[in-house]
């Protein structure tokens, strides 16, 4: 690096490193979300959420949908 260039990048390193930290945070929710371990376990505490009777079964297939929807990229359907 030159030391004429330092003064000049000096001002941009925190928001240089405030995009690096928005980049790691997207590759890992996108990560979270299509990585098959995690929509399972999803899935998962959505049927036992279920079978507890937290839920009813309208709302275990809207949830369904929006965790395939996520995963697979398409808009999730409005409610209604």
């Amino acid at each position: 690096m030159n030391l004429l260039s330092l003064p000049w990048r000096l001002p941009f390193l925190p928001l240089q490193g405030v995009l690096k930290i928005a980049e790691i945070l997207q590759e890992e929710a996108e990560r979270q979300t299509r990585y098959p371990p995690a929509l399972r376990r999803r899935l998962e505490e959505l049927e036992q959420a279920r079978a507890a009777g937290r839920i009813s079964a309208e709302e275990e297939e809207r949830a369904m949908e929006e965790i395939f929807a996520e995963a697979f990229g398409e808009p999730p359907a409005p409610p209604g």
